[in-house]
């Protein structure tokens, strides 16, 4: 009998836009006849309809997997919820949503992502090239003004440490490469940091969390590593960061794939390369 699996994607821009469609093929790594893929447009991207908010591309995750729980009938233990860029700020509402609801996945793939909108928009450059409010880094004041008229604040860090706390069982997956020039790959130590917080029942100081990590590093060469945060419960953070994959070209990559297959079980529980 074959499992059916399930992989919900949720990047940022539309389903079929650059690396998109290579991505798809990469996450199974053939294994087509397991593992099935649901990739969405949510509200202002591709063919859908209305205007990005917050809340409302949330939603459009949220209802997502209700139609593959509910409609497609896979069980929430079979299915990976991976976000890439802007995506993994809605998977990270999305996987709080259901964990305050006591439903619990197969895995959590977070690829290219950023801690929120305050620290994302003193660091982001479009296309690698543009930043957008790192040039006002001299003048605070004036960063924080700016910021101040953003409606949407995605507070990813927040979310996933909640989602980590009042889950009973974790397998979380945060991988960035060095070479991303539009989301640099530290926000991706907020991520694990807020992650491995939410481990612990009254939190742990940042010095105490970097020691702890540094003996579960491996290094992979070029400056690229792996870490590992496994507490006593069944809870499991593996953060890969990859020399090259820039922002989206990553998502081709195999530790994309090898993600997916380690929140699936599919290579016998492993963790550590």
């Amino acid at each position: 009998m074959i499992q059916t699996l399930d992989l919900l994607s949720i990047t940022f821009g539309n389903v079929a836009q650059g690396e998109r469609t290579a991505s798809y093929r990469a996450m199974p790594d053939g294994s087509t006849s397991d593992i099935h893929i649901l990739a969405i447009d949510y509200r202002g991207f591709g063919r859908s309809t209305g205007s990005p908010t917050e809340e409302g591309l949330i939603l459009d995750g949220i209802s997502a997997v209700d139609w593959a729980m509910n409609i497609a009938k896979i069980p929430s233990s079979r299915i990976v919820v991976l976000g890439q860029s802007l995506g993994t700020a809605v998977a990270c509402g999305v996987i709080e949503h259901f964990a305050m609801r006591k439903i619990e996945f197969a895995g959590v793939v977070l690829v290219a992502g950023f801690t929120d909108v305050s620290n994302l928009l003193t660091s982001y450059s479009i296309a690698g090239w543009i930043p957008v409010l790192s040039p006002l880094r001299p003048y605070p004041a004036l960063q924080k003004l700016f910021i101040s008229y953003v409606n949407d604040k995605w507070p990813s860090t927040s979310r996933l440490t909640n989602f980590v706390k009042i889950s009973k069982r974790v397998r979380l997956f945060i991988i960035h490469a060095l070479d991303d020039y539009e989301i640099p790959w530290y926000h991706s130590q907020g991520l694990f940091a807020a992650a491995a917080n939410g481990t612990m029942e009254s939190g742990i100081d940042m010095g105490l969390l970097e020691k702890m990590k540094a003996r579960n590093t491996v290094d992979m060469g070029d400056g690229a590593f792996i870490s590992i945060w496994k507490t006593g419960s069944d809870k499991i953070i593996r953060q890969e960061i990859v020399a090259h994959g820039a922002h989206s070209t990553v998502l081709t990559y195999a530790p994309l794939s090898l993600a997916v297959f380690k929140a699936f079980g599919l290579d016998n529980g492993g963790v550590m390369p």
